[in-house]
């Protein structure tokens, strides 16, 4: 193929582009970022990029990060010792300082530096950060006999300051969220990170919660992604054991946005470069778009996400 015609494969992309840009004029979209994709460089800088790229269309998109392992190596660093519960760490008040100065301190100051080294406008938030996500205690996973088992200062959100992330957005800002919480009386909570981001996707009523992960998104038992699912499915996948371990919760925060008030939800692979743009901006999509009800036939039709 001459170089033209590859210029000329491009330009169909970005008219590919077109309905979804203008679908989402003024939108917000909420991103939970992590996994590989924060362990990569590259990734890294890419996802700054789509990021920065996303707000100059004008859209308005919100990230909230996750970063389990700089946790890990800090509290090894400092000798530190992590206790699970059902696979859960146990977060204590030494484990949470530790949790607050990483994402908080770290992670969440690394990533708002690479957007706006892209060339946006990020900041750097915690959720304790005029109490922008209000936690609880958590309840915690069930042990054998059905009793409730102790996790520590693992907290879930009960609001989230949209006054807050409204003026950012207005502002031309891209909010970057570390879960962290806080409750009225100063305590601190520890977040999961896709629970923070189906809160705030939810309490803003976004277009959009995007849920970048490790897997290409949910695939049936012959190993074929699921580009829908909705509620109905997800139960009976569940049911017959076909999402195990860590995609359950994921499902059910999709699930807990959309019934709070976000438009869609998507489960897509964070290990492919710009997987975020291919997600909005084609009609495929690159992951798993999940439904409250009623599934669609093929693609994704334009102005409807």
């Amino acid at each position: 193929m001459s170089e033209l015609a590859h210029d000329a494969v491009r330009a169909e992309h970005l008219i590919e582009a077109l309905p979804y840009i203008l679908a989402y004029q003024g939108a917000t979209i909420v991103i939970k970022f992590g996994g590989h994709a924060m362990l990569s460089e590259s990734l890294q800088d890419g996802f700054a990029k789509d990021v920065t790229l996303l707000r100059l269309l004008g859209f308005k998109p919100v990230v909230v990060h996750g970063g389990g392992p700089g946790i890990s190596r800090m509290l090894d660093r400092l000798s530190i010792g992590s206790r699970f519960v059902e696979g859960l760490r146990y977060t204590d008040p030494e484990t949470l300082e530790v949790v607050e100065m990483v994402l908080s301190g770290s992670i969440g100051k690394d990533i708002a530096g690479r957007i706006t080294r892209a060339g946006g406008l990020a900041v750097g938030l915690s959720g304790k950060d005029a109490l922008l996500i209000e936690a609880k205690k958590a309840a915690g996973p069930k042990g054998p006999g059905g009793e409730e088992l102790d996790v520590g200062l693992v907290g879930e959100p009960v609001a989230v300051n949209r006054k807050l992330l409204s003026h950012l957005g207005e502002g031309g800002f891209i909010p970057v969220i570390a879960p962290v919480g806080a409750d009225r009386e100063g305590g601190s909570w520890n977040i999961n990170a896709d629970t923070a981001a189906a809160a705030v996707a939810g309490a803003l009523a976004a277009r959009r919660l995007i849920l970048l992960t490790d897997v290409e998104g949910v695939l049936d038992r012959d190993g074929k992604l699921l580009l829908e699912l909705d509620r109905e499915g997800i139960a009976r996948l569940k049911a017959e054991g076909m999402v195990t371990g860590g995609m359950i919760p994921k499902l059910d925060c999709c699930l807990e946005a959309l019934e709070s008030g976000c438009s869609a939800a998507s489960i897509i692979d964070g290990r492919v470069p710009h997987s975020l743009l291919l997600e909005i901006f084609t009609h495929r999509g690159c992951g798993t778009e999940v439904k409250l009800s009623g599934l669609g036939q093929g693609p994704k039709a334009p102005g409807k996400p």
